[in-house]
C-alpha cells in the first residue's frame, strides 16, 4: 500500500495504524499533529486509525529554537 506523506509517495504495511506510523517515522518520543485527508486525528484515537491505501496524511511535529 502507499499513501501520500507531507506530499511524497510513502509504502506502508497494510493495517498501519497512525500511531504505528509515528513509531516506524522515529517520531514516537515528539509532540505532533496528524491530519489523515484533512481532519485531525486525535492523539488518543492514533492506535485505532488504520490508514487506507491512498490516504493524504499531514504530519507536523514542533521545533524548538532560538
Amino acid at each position: 500500500m502507499q499513501i501520500d506523506l507531507n506530499g511524497k509517495p510513502h509504502p506502508i504495511a497494510g493495517g498501519t495504524t497512525v500511531s504505528k506510523l509515528i513509531e516506524e517515522l522515529g517520531l514516537a518520543n515528539q509532540a505532533c499533529a496528524v491530519e489523515v485527508n484533512k481532519r485531525l486525528v486525535r492523539k488518543a484515537q492514533h492506535p485505532h486509525h488504520e490508514l487506507a491505501d491512498g490516504d493524504h496524511v499531514e504530519i507536523v511535529t514542533l521545533v524548538g529554537g532560538g
